[in-house]
């Protein structure tokens, strides 16, 4: 299945646990540090969240050039993520590892999927991603907010959706 950002609630509460998705459309990678900064102070003026998908990534960029973008451990921001959710609306999260069950409570209450990435790969996104723009880049190359434009980004599996999870708490 391909989603497209942005991805409505209905869409995403009618995937199952271990389907096997792509995204074509915009991705935005965000860490602990935007993380912070975002409900902290909010998000740049021209990013709008509402629906889209993030993604735990500390790319690695050169030259204006997308160089290596694989998940990090989404556990890491499992203090941060209902907030998140709540405020920005997210449709969904990229990450590896999972999140808690509060996030997972807080995915189902709004309609949030979480799309598992293989570790280790981080050279597989190079082939279907383009990097479009970079925000808070004094945050440092991986904390910084990256926008990705996708063409069947992938494959992610479903792995926490409709307060159902593949992952043991």
């Amino acid at each position: 299945m391909i989603l497209k950002p942005p991805i409505s609630k209905e869409t995403v509460r009618s995937l199952k646990l271990g389907d096997s998705v792509y995204i074509t459309g915009k991705i935005y990678t965000l860490r602990d540090e935007a993380h912070k900064k975002a409900l902290e102070e909010g998000l740049p003026e021209d990013i709008n969240l509402k629906r889209e998908i993030i993604f735990h990534c500390g790319p690695i960029i050169k030259e204006n050039q997308l160089i290596a973008a694989g998940p990090t451990t989404s556990s890491r921001m499992n203090d941060m993520e209902c907030k998140f959710i709540k405020k920005y609306d997210i449709a969904g999260i990229i990450g590896k590892g999972g999140m808690d069950r509060d996030v997972l409570k807080c995915m189902e209450k709004n309609g949030t999927v979480y799309l598992s990435m293989t570790g280790g790969c981080a050279l597989l996104p190079i082939k279907s991603t383009k990097l479009v723009k970079g925000y808070w880049k004094e945050l440092g190359m991986p904390e910084a907010i990256w926008i990705l434009e996708c063409n069947n980004f992938g494959p992610l599996t479903v792995s926490m959706v409709n307060g159902k999870t593949l992952y043991r708490f």
